[in-house]
């Protein structure tokens, strides 16, 4: 004995969402046009006449349901036969915060008959503003798009376009804005509903996929003057204490097996009557490790042209310490210090900075209760001589005990301060100002603990945010360590 369960409503009208009950189908499949309330009328009004015209022997009312059958035999002497297309499309996909977008929604008749009027509606993404639509027609004879009850310009997301489309043809409309946020963010679902024959037959109504338009992050100006702690590779830009094929001149000594004539300091050889050669310093790169703390999130974000909150600050300036220590040859690679523990390996180039752009776009504030120090730092993770730029807002314990754990353990570790100065702790409830004041003075009290175990912590202000740290740590590196015994 079989039972059947509740049908659900479709979301859009025409259209059936929901599955059939256990074993039952549907009645049949759903057709692509239906008649529409016009149709219903004229054939009941056809009716009407002819059968009251026969029962009341009357011939003028059979001459008046003559043009209302004349009329729907004429406007369905053509039946279009395959529903209306929709795609969405974006002109580029290397947008940037505050840069200008391009988007298009493209409505495609296949059928020898025109449609009389198209509805189109779309969603937009809060973070991409949609500032005018223009219509694109599709052939000879169509009509401008105008949204249904308003004017050119509006919010793509308000109230549906109407227009027309020719048989055979493919209208767009074109979708003018600005991106406003860094993200992944999408344009669509959009519908689509079409007329045909003079408003007696309407299609289901067909929806598209959204489309996603990658938005990367502003790279703030960023520049460090100061050398790497310690540059271990094979070859780069930073000048390093160990003889080598470098442009840094380390000293003037005597010739020996294996110096090669074009080193020889002749002014040097001259005077001393031995040849001598100029001794050189190798150029080395080095690895930068950016560790981007999504532990916490505060502070509001209002956009490119609004405040920054943890996460933005935290972005921007990844992507901007990134660029430079790329540009420079450097090795960088990225971790997330949460419960994904993401990470980006450590590579060189253009290639890696695109790859780190995508990367930066799906950054995410995650929560935990956990402590995830051992799951992200898992066995031979960091180099012993890398640099780790720590982006974080200190405002989670666990964040702080991280840095001293890093400190301890040798490396080189910079702490970048991306708490906005207006933010709030990030908890629920009312805070009192008094209590807002003791958070500051605790959180201030965690930073001076940070530097006496070693790591500086400095607030991102862009360009030259790190040289005075950079400077600090280049010394600890090159000062003389004590030998334990």
């Amino acid at each position: 004995m079989g039972t059947s369960g509740p049908t659900l409503r479709p979301a859009v009208p025409g259209q059936r969402t929901a599955a059939p009950p256990a074993g039952q189908s549907w009645a049949g499949p759903v057709p692509d046009w239906v008649s529409t309330r016009a149709l219903g009328r004229a054939v009941l009004l056809t009716g009407l006449f002819l059968v009251a015209g026969a029962l009341l022997g009357r011939a003028d009312l059979v001459v008046l349901a003559a043009p209302f059958a004349l009329g729907t035999a004429y406007a369905l002497r053509r039946r279009p036969e395959h529903p209306p297309e929709i795609a969405i499309g974006v002109d580029d996909t290397n947008l940037v915060e505050g840069a200008g977008l391009v988007g298009g929604i493209s409505v495609g008749n296949r059928d020898d008959v025109g449609y009389d009027l198209v509805l189109v509606r779309t969603v937009v993404s809060s973070w991409l503003r949609i500032d005018e639509v223009l219509f694109a027609p599709g052939g000879a004879g169509a009509d401008g798009a105008v949204p249904a009850g308003g004017d050119g310009r509006r919010d793509a997301t308000d109230r549906p376009y109407g227009f027309t489309v020719p048989a055979g043809t493919i209208a767009d409309l074109e979708l003018r804005g600005a991106t406003l946020r860094w993200g992944r963010h999408a344009i669509g679902p959009a519908a689509v509903r079409a007329i045909a024959c003079d408003g007696l037959l309407a299609s289901q109504t067909v929806l598209t996929d959204a489309r996603a338009v990658p938005v990367y992050p502003v790279t703030e100006p960023f520049d460090a003057d100061e050398a790497m702690p310690r540059a271990a590779g094979l070859v780069g830009g930073h000048r390093s204490r160990r003889p080598g094929e470098g442009g840094e001149l380390a000293g003037v000594r005597i010739f020996g097996p294996g110096d090669r004539l074009r080193r020889i300091d002749w002014r040097v050889s001259l005077r001393a009557r031995q040849l001598h050669v100029a001794a050189m310093l190798s150029d080395r790169d080095a690895e930068v490790v950016l560790l981007l703390d999504v532990l916490a999130e505060a502070g509001r974000s209002g956009g490119i042209r609004g405040s920054a909150s943890v996460l933005d600050t935290c972005v921007r300036a990844a992507a901007a310490i990134a660029e430079h220590y790329l540009h420079r040859g450097d090795r960088v690679s990225l971790l997330e210090y949460g419960p994904s523990a993401r990470r980006l390996r450590p590579a060189t180039g253009r290639r890696q900075y695109l790859t780190l752009l995508e990367w930066l776009l799906d950054v995410r504030v995650e929560q935990s209760p956990h402590e995830p120090y051992d799951q992200v730092f898992g066995p031979q993770l960091l180099s012993s001589n890398a640099l780790v730029v720590v982006l974080t807002p200190l405002v989670d314990a666990r964040s702080a005990a991280m840095l001293a754990r890093l400190a301890r353990s040798g490396r080189f570790v910079v702490a970048v301060d991306t708490l906005p100065p207006s933010a709030v702790p990030p908890k629920r409830g009312q805070w009192t100002e008094i209590a807002h004041r003791l958070w500051r003075l605790d959180r201030e009290m965690t930073i001076g603990q940070l530097r006496e175990h070693g790591v500086p912590v400095v607030t991102w202000a862009g360009a030259g945010s790190l040289d005075l740290v950079l400077r600090d740590v280049a010394r600890l590196a090159s000062a003389p360590r004590p030998a334990l015994r």
